[in-house]
């Protein structure tokens, strides 16, 4: 359906106030989100309604509301539980607002890589240089940084060069964790775990005792043992015993926040609330890289 921009203006400017108040819309409302006359508003929305892409709602808290027919004439989703992507300008979050679709509008170039979001809700408050963040996003946490080169009010999109982009496998940590841990007896000497650490390429492992995993032991324990002349301890004197877990069904977002909120560099991962194996920041990084 092809509208003229008056029309696509006023639409947006409908769907955005009819999502933030949940109610009928008046005309002098839209009129002053667009900054326009409120005849001018009246006069099309007659020829709205006979398209179609509005209805009246009677009454004193009566006005207008957007139909289906207008998001899909807008080429909007609809959606009656949406999951808000938040907008960021200049670390301000933006209220009201979400993302509806981040297109990437050049990609091959060896410099430059510029793209559009598709807003739903206010972007009359961006200019141009506003530094610009869109996500995360509800599966991947897909998080876009940039700087706004250009709007588009008739299409309620910005335009914008990227800066950063970062974004996590919607897998949950069971597929990254080691199923056959190495693991160091809780009596062994620090010598002994430093040694099984060299020869593993690893880190920190797992303590067990009696079957049982009881605490981690890392290069950073052994070391700061070692640096205080406890050449004598062992790994039960120097391990961590209070273990933080999470469970093999969460996502890979849910444990870099985990990392970030204790200051660790390992997570224990439970499956059926019996450790199943570690999680570590290297093993998120490795994900990540990029081959």
């Amino acid at each position: 359906m092809e509208l003229t921009p008056i029309q696509k203006e006023i639409l947006i400017a409908l769907i955005n106030l009819q999502r933030q108040k949940d109610s009928a819309v008046k005309g002098e409302e839209i009129a002053n989100l667009i900054d326009r006359n409120p005849g001018t508003v009246r006069n099309q929305m007659q020829s709205l309604k006979m398209l179609g892409l509005v209805e009246g709602v009677p009454g004193p808290k009566g006005g207008y509301r957007a139909t289906g027919t207008a998001y899909e004439a807008l080429c909007v989703t609809s959606m009656e539980h949406e999951a808000i992507v938040p907008i960021y300008r200049n670390g301000e979050l933006v209220q009201g607002a979400t993302a509806a679709e981040i297109i990437f509008t050049t990609v091959r170039h060896p410099d430059l890589c510029n793209g559009r979001i598709k807003v739903i809700g206010n972007v009359r408050s961006f200019l141009e240089g506003d530094q610009v963040q869109v996500g995360p996003t509800p599966v991947n946490r897909l998080t876009v940084r940039g700087e706004i080169v250009g709007r588009d009010d008739t299409e309620n999109s910005l335009l914008f060069s990227i800066n950063e982009m970062v974004s996590l496998p919607k897998k949950s940590v069971k597929h990254y964790i080691t199923h056959q841990p190495i693991y160091v007896s809780v009596n062994s000497t620090i010598q002994e775990a430093a040694r099984i650490l060299v020869s593993n390429n690893i880190h920190g492992a797992p303590v067990e005792d009696n079957g049982k995993m009881v605490g981690i032991v890392t290069f950073t324990d052994i070391g700061e043992a070692l640096a205080s002349g406890k050449m004598t301890l062992k790994v039960k004197d120097i391990m961590t015993k209070d273990l933080i877990t999470i469970n093999g069904n969460s996502s890979l977002s849910d444990a870099v926040q985990m990392f970030n909120k204790y200051d660790i560099g390992r997570l224990v991962v439970t499956l059926n609330d019996e450790p199943a194996g570690l999680l570590s920041k290297t093993d998120v990084l490795h994900e990540l890289a990029v081959y």
